[in-house]
């Protein structure tokens, strides 16, 4: 029998993968897509974005409920945390997802092969199974999407015991009785938030003056308050130099000042690109000095007809972008125009009180010497906010002086993260703080708040 021949090999089914998958399909091409996990949907899906945004749900409804009910009026008496519950519901949550890719999957007759896929000079793809079986197949053209592992720093080992990655911090026994995490960032204050509420003691260790690095800096203060109002405790400008696990626990040795001793360690110091295996040195795949692939404009690799996405390619690393990267890149292989906007992509950190940013932050607007206009609103004046009693935060807009323009939005405070898609459409199509603001918003909404900033830009602000 022949080896099967498709339109498209896609070498991982995660966010970016199998959202190529879907669009490629309905555009007529014939699909395939190679992943070695029977869960489809990737990192993200499976150890990342979902598993620790039901946790955070569920220990943030346990933190409620056990502390901060009483000024709603509701007395609650022996609240108790049933942890193997809270973990089965998130691995239900997981496979409710999983199952539904794996549905589309079926309704766009999209063929899934289970293995790890590598590429050969005559570009076929091979998948090898858990067992070491092989199957090859034939590619017009092939796209590589497969993501990124945790990755780490000089001196700390991730395969010691106690030493962890996000991976591993989702699916603890139990709460550690102290959690050191290695690095501030979104990840290390999403899981730290986790356990903190669930009763364990969380010291962050971060090797920069502040929290959140590359996010706005004044969201980034307000945040580092209100997080260490909330129990975490944060050794800033710490520089790790190395992790000894022990019987009892870790010891995290530190450049200049005393080491911590722990339970466990997360390390969540950023991602590095998984393109091991794929056979990239033998097709010729060029990549940079982080080995992260190279492309070009059409995200076509330094071989015609392979392609790259998502966290393997030097963008910013998040599902969102990686799904808009897969739109694009097989819309261009069909129609021969796709596009993604990289000076607007929203992120977002989801601890509470969320934390969401599109756009250039003010420091970044300082250093450029770029002349700006600021509009600040906080959700203390915000009727919705206190209505759900969460009134602490902000929401900064920030305009062009000259041409008005919106440049950037950053917003800390309650669903922050479905706000800032109104100030990312905005940004999309060049919009003015007047053209948000011109613009009704219902009432009471916290979306109020987005029109009081943007208000603020222009000196307008009503409730302020």
């Amino acid at each position: 029998m022949p080896n099967p021949t498709y339109d498209l090999v896609i070498i991982g089914a995660g966010p970016g993968g199998y959202v190529a998958a879907i669009r490629a399909a309905q555009l007529g091409l014939n699909v395939a897509c190679v992943d070695k996990n029977k869960q489809l949907g990737g990192t993200c899906l499976r150890v990342g974005c979902i598993p620790s945004k039901a946790l955070l749900e569920s220990s943030n409804l346990y933190e409620q409920t056990s502390k901060h009910l009483g000024v709603h009026g509701i007395e609650v008496k022996g609240v108790s945390l049933d942890y193997p519950a809270m973990l089965k519901r998130k691995e239900n949550v997981v496979a409710t997802l999983s199952g539904g890719i794996a549905a589309l999957f079926k309704k766009n007759k999209i063929t899934h092969y289970l293995g790890m896929g590598s590429i050969n000079p005559d570009k076929t793809v091979t998948v090898t199974d858990d067992a070491g079986k092989t199957k090859h197949v034939v590619a017009n053209n092939i796209l590589i999407a497969t993501g990124s592992r945790a990755a780490s720093i000089p001196g700390v080992d991730l395969s010691l015991d106690k030493v962890d990655t996000s991976t591993e911090a989702l699916s603890y026994d139990k709460p550690p009785k102290h959690l050191a995490v290695i690095g501030a960032g979104y990840i290390g204050l999403e899981i730290g938030s986790v356990w903190r509420r669930l009763g364990s003691k969380v010291t962050v260790l971060e090797y920069l003056d502040r929290v959140l690095p590359g996010m706005d800096a004044e969201l980034a203060r307000h945040a580092h308050k209100v997080f260490e109002k909330q129990g975490l405790h944060f050794e800033l400008k710490s520089r790790v130099t190395g992790v000894k696990p022990g019987k009892q626990g870790v010891t995290i040795e530190r450049d200049g000042a005393d080491p911590v001793k722990a339970d466990r360690v997360l390390v969540a110091v950023g991602r590095a690109p998984n393109t091991e295996g794929l056979g990239v040195e033998d097709v010729g795949i060029e990549r940079d000095d982080r080995g992260y692939i190279t492309v070009d404009a059409n995200y076509q690799t330094s071989v015609e007809s392979i392609y790259a996405i998502g966290d393997v390619i030097p963008t910013p690393m998040l599902a969102h972008v990686a799904e808009e990267e897969g739109i694009a890149c097989v819309e261009k292989i069909v129609t021969g125009y796709g596009h993604v906007d990289y000076s607007v992509i929203p992120a977002v950190v989801f601890t509470h009180p969320e934390i969401a940013s599109v756009g250039r932050s003010e420091s970044d607007l300082k250093d450029e010497a770029h002349e700006y206009k600021k509009g600040v609103f906080n959700f203390r004046g915000n009727g919705r906010a206190h209505a759900i009693d969460q009134a602490d935060g902000f929401v900064k807009v920030l305009a062009d002086k000259k041409t008005d323009r919106v440049l950037g939005v950053h917003i800390i405070g309650p669903d922050a993260g479905s706000l800032i898609a109104e100030c990312t459409s905005a940004m999309q199509y060049h919009a003015t703080p007047e053209d948000i603001y011109r613009t009704c918003h219902a009432h009471p909404t916290l979306s109020e708040a987005v029109k009081e900033a943007a208000l603020a830009v222009d000196g307008r602000v009503i409730h302020g």
